[in-house]
């Protein structure tokens, strides 16, 4: 898949349905050529002119006018040699001075794919994969960069990241440091990305590009509820099942940039990579600095395409395989049943009536440990509130499994609160300047994770309680972004946020590698960090503190941009709705909710008799499409964004099955009746069953013509009318008939 030409100095990464090409430029920089649908090899340097001059524009060599690096297509752009756009990087010399000048040193290739040191990443078996290694050098600072790119065998994907070492006698520090830079060759644009705040993240926004700088980021310490590490640009055509898209995801849980800088020839650089504010690192001699991934994909087919690549990518390359071979378990979870307000007598009934129920794991969530009554208190004290569960965890946790049930653990590991025993013990763990005033979220502090006492310390009381309850599950939640960002370990405070991070990707692998059978699931107050980093380690994350079914279109529709529903945590929830306090019927919270890990979020003892046998129902109905919905195609079918009704669908591998889900939130009067919804990914020459129903439907009808939705109210057809009203949802199984 890596093709090299020596003579010409070009390498092409192609795998049949993407190329990605660079060679050497003549001052011994590397350019960048051609990304997008796969071509075949030959010499491509006539892609880019390097011939003809420009007004007014720097150049590289005495008469030769053409070469110029401002307008140039690069492949690793720096600062200083007369490229005035956004560079990749900047690295500064002891006496001040950021003039770098990398050139091409060497270059190897590798079967598979590396591991990065300290940081999550896609992996890949030898035959899966093949990487490309190639070196530049600074000879003035002896400083080498090795740009790694990894193309799959089987996916339109290629990943980009960088490490920087230093063999020269004085450190030096990097300033700007991005994981993956491309200049296109053209700024005919829309930019695509996933915004919104707590309980309203991940909606879709997009915007058309123009001179200067589009961009997005996180300067939290965490990816964010504001800004989610991802990226596309689209053409202006382009729709979910047509047309041109590129797009671009972050490795990395902390502060992130990710921007198109159209300069004024139009040329577009796409960057990603650690934000440069508040973001310094010292390299010593024969010291190395790592980059995180950034994934790159390209589909010349729509965005449905493109989602469709990234759910496989994370499904196959990222998530831990054996949470991919294994069925996610049905959970409830106590929170908003009870949130502070429980014993040991009240969480027997509530296990009793969830294993009835069919539930098949129970979460007891925030306020076992210390004396946490409120949210004013006891982070950090991991230990058992005697006082609710006065015969222990690990009695509570046995009597749980004895019912059939699986047990999990709220945990805020990353928190302190300023009223506990572990404040009173260790206030140097804090993060903040001791003798500053110190900004609270949530009346909570932040543990400093970038010393590494604090994640022994957590390391220790996570382990001693997965062990004495025999844990099958932790919920790893952060309520709050960081501020004051200063560690009094650390020397060098710009390395802060880095540091951080990298000790809460220390604290997830030692679990996850002494405890490979507990399931993690991350939350930040919601959707705050639900990113690729923290995907490497927890396979489902909470998708947003808001647990209303009409708000959850949105949410789930935007994240399913990148993510697969496999990651996606979505729970049926009581009413009126604890974010909204809107009532929506329990059938649509569980239409929407099944697009996703499922699960409960009430007291199940407040159920009405009728309630309770339709929740049993729809676990049975969950657990026989559970491997479909996570395994599955997804299609987004009508968006939510821009239409007054929502739709998507999930395919079988083998387009045999599929379940697809339709919604209208809000009723409008006089409704056009005839209804079809278009379908997509079934087998055009295939008969199709839709349970329920004596229908019978071909592929190409369903996808061409459409499923029919049924007769709506419409104020004159109550005899005829088969829906009506808010909050409609049908669900679609469909079965090739047999």
């Amino acid at each position: 898949m890596i093709f090299i030409n020596e003579e010409t100095q070009q390498f092409h990464l192609t795998n049949g349905q993407i190329s990605y090409i660079f060679h050497v430029m003549k001052n011994g920089q590397l350019g960048h050529l051609y990304y997008g649908k796969a071509l075949r090899d030959r010499d491509f340097r006539h892609f880019q002119d390097y011939e003809n001059t420009n007004p007014s524009t720097t150049h590289t060599f005495e008469g030769d006018l053409g070469f110029s690096l401002e307008t140039v297509r690069q492949e690793a752009p720096v600062y200083g040699k007369g490229d005035f756009r956004t560079p990749a990087l900047i690295l500064e010399e002891q006496n001040g001075a950021s003039i770098a000048d990398f050139r091409y040193k060497h270059h190897h290739t590798i079967q598979g794919k590396p591991k990065l040191e300290g940081l999550p990443a896609t992996f890949a078996e030898k035959s899966e994969a093949e990487t490309l290694v190639v070196t530049l050098e600074d000879d003035q600072a002896q400083v080498e960069w090795a740009l790694m790119y990894t193309i799959f065998r089987d996916l339109p994907v290629l990943t980009r990241s960088n490490r920087l070492t230093n063999h020269g006698e004085e450190s030096v520090t990097l300033k700007h440091s991005m994981s993956s830079s491309i200049d296109l060759p053209d700024a005919d644009y829309e930019m695509v990305h996933l915004s919104g705040a707590w309980a309203r993240e991940r909606h879709i926004e997009t915007r058309k590009l123009t001179p200067g700088v589009s961009s997005i980021g996180s300067v939290r310490g965490a990816s964010s509820h504001q800004h989610n590490p991802f990226l596309a640009l689209k053409r202006e055509e382009t729709t979910e099942d047509s047309g041109e898209a590129i797009g671009m995801q972050f490795v990395y849980s902390g502060n992130f940039l990710a921007q198109a800088e159209v300069d004024h020839y139009d040329t577009t650089r796409l960057t990603m990579g650690i934000h440069p504010q508040a973001f310094q690192w010292k390299i010593a001699q024969n010291e190395s600095f790592q980059n995180p991934e950034v994934i790159l994909t390209y589909t010349e087919n729509g965005l449905n395409e493109m989602s469709q690549t990234l759910h496989d990518l994370h499904r196959k390359h990222l998530i831990a395989p054996r949470w991919m071979e294994k069925e996610r378990p049905i959970l409830i979870n106590n929170w908003e049943a009870t949130y502070f307000d429980f014993n040991e007598e009240k969480l027997d009934r509530f296990t009793d009536e969830a294993r009835d129920l069919g539930v098949e794991l129970f979460v007891l969530d925030d306020g076992w440990f210390g004396q946490r009554n409120d949210d004013t208190t006891s982070l950090g004290d991991w230990f058992v509130d005697e006082k609710k569960l006065p015969n222990g965890i690990g009695t509570l946790a046995k009597k749980v499994k004895e019912k059939g049930l699986q047990f999990g653990l709220w945990f805020e590991p990353e928190m302190i609160s300023p009223e506990s025993e572990l404040m009173k013990q260790h206030p140097e763990w804090v993060v903040g300047p001791p003798h500053r005033h110190q900004t609270l979220e949530r009346n909570q502090k932040v543990l400093d994770f970038a010393n590494p006492q604090v994640v022994d310390y957590l390391f220790e009381r996570m382990s001693s309680l997965i062990e004495e309850t025999g844990l099958d599950y932790i919920k790893w939640d952060m309520n709050r972004n960081i501020t004051e960002p200063h560690s009094q370990y650390l020397d060098d405070q710009v390395n802060f946020f880095h540091q951080y991070i990298l000790g809460v990707y220390e604290l997830y692998e030692r679990l996850t590698t002494k405890y490979p059978d507990v399931l993690f699931e991350s939350c930040a107050g919601g959707g705050g960090r639900f990113d690729a980093g923290v995907l490497y380690y927890a396979p489902q994350a909470w998708t947003s503190d808001d647990t209303d079914a009409v708000e959850r279109l949105k949410i789930q529709y935007g994240t399913s941009l990148v993510y697969p529903l496999c990651s996606m945590g979505s729970h049926v929830s009581a009413v009126p709705n604890h974010q909204t306090y809107r009532n929506t019927p329990l059938k649509f919270r569980a239409d929407v909710a099944y697009f996703g890990t499922f699960g409960y979020e009430f007291d199940p003892s407040q159920l009405t008799d009728e309630e309770k046998a339709i929740v049993k129902e729809q676990i049975i109905e969950f657990q026989s499409l559970r491997r479909l919905i996570h395994s599955g195609t997804f299609y987004r079918l009508s968006n939510p964004f821009n239409h007054q009704d929502t739709a998507w669908m999930v395919v079988s591998e083998e387009k045999a099955q599929a379940v697809v889900g339709w919604y209208r939130a809000h009723y409008y009067p006089n409704p056009k009746n005839d209804q079809v919804l278009k379908l997509r990914g079934l087998d055009s020459e295939k008969q199709y069953e839709v349970e329920g129903t004596s229908s019978t439907f071909y592929g190409d009808e369903l996808m061409y013509h459409g499923l029919p939705l049924g007769v709506e109210f419409n104020g004159a057809n109550h005899q005829k009318a088969e829906r009506s009203g808010d909050h409609q949802s049908q669900l679609f199984v469909i079965k090739e008939k047999k």
